[in-house]
């Protein structure tokens, strides 16, 4: 059976790139995305290029969505071996944190911390089934407290406790086989980078790829940009 693996956000950007290269690896990708239009759009283009991809829609900020994946993951493809967090938001750009919307705030971290968390919660027991998986973090250079400055904050602290997540799931599952790290693809041209972003997509997916087919023997537990380590 093949590998299978799932990422989220994955209908434009990193994700998008994740998708496609963990494909053209062999794997089962199962590619999700809020806008169920514009994912299915993304899927049939990997499609169209002979890939082994499915959609499925996916707010990862609504639980009911989560249980309903995860219960399709059990019964279709029968197992996961790989979860990609790429799904995020950045909304407090040049923002002092003295003036940040407090609702702002609980959005990003409900959808850059809760939801990642929520998404292991019901995805690692079907990792545990076979006692193999993968999960990436996609985090940022801007969660690292080596790059702490000022506005951002929103996004900033969402991305550190990503981070600190990462290193609590890791020493949870280290005796399992499921190997949890996080990572930064950097500056990337995407619609939150920008497009005067000096790295292409798929660049900045690149250690994403690498990190969701380490060996049994690969790193747990911690944070990377270009396969190299990164400081918290």
């Amino acid at each position: 059976m093949k590998t299978c693996a799932l990422i989220t956000g994955a209908n434009r950007g990193i994700g998008f790139e994740i998708a496609r290269q963990l494909a053209e690896r062999g794997m089962r990708v199962v590619l999700t995305a809020r806008d169920a239009l514009r994912g299915q759009e993304a899927c049939d283009r990997l499609v169209a290029d002979g890939l082994d991809v499915v959609f499925q829609p996916l707010d990862v900020t609504v639980p009911e969505e989560v249980e309903t994946l995860a219960r399709w993951l059990d019964k279709e493809p029968g197992r996961l071996d790989v979860l990609v967090n790429n799904a995020g938001i950045s909304v407090d750009w040049d923002v002092p944190a003295t003036e940040v919307a407090i609702d702002q705030v609980k959005g990003t971290l409900e959808t850059n911390l809760i939801a990642p968390w929520r998404l292991c919660q019901h995805l690692v027991p079907l990792m545990e089934k076979h006692r193999y998986g993968r999960i990436v973090n996609v985090s940022s250079g801007r969660g690292s407290f080596s790059k702490m400055a000022a506005t951002h904050a929103a996004y900033r602290i969402s991305k550190t406790g990503l981070n600190a997540l990462t290193c609590i799931l890791a020493d949870e599952l280290r005796q399992k086989n499921i190997l949890v790290n996080a990572m930064t693809p950097g500056w990337v041209r995407t619609r939150l980078g920008g497009i005067r972003a000096p790295r292409s997509a798929a660049e900045g997916a690149d250690t994403a790829v690498w990190l969701a087919t380490l060996p049994d023997d690969g790193p747990t537990g911690g944070f990377f940009k270009d396969r190299s380590p990164f400081p918290w």
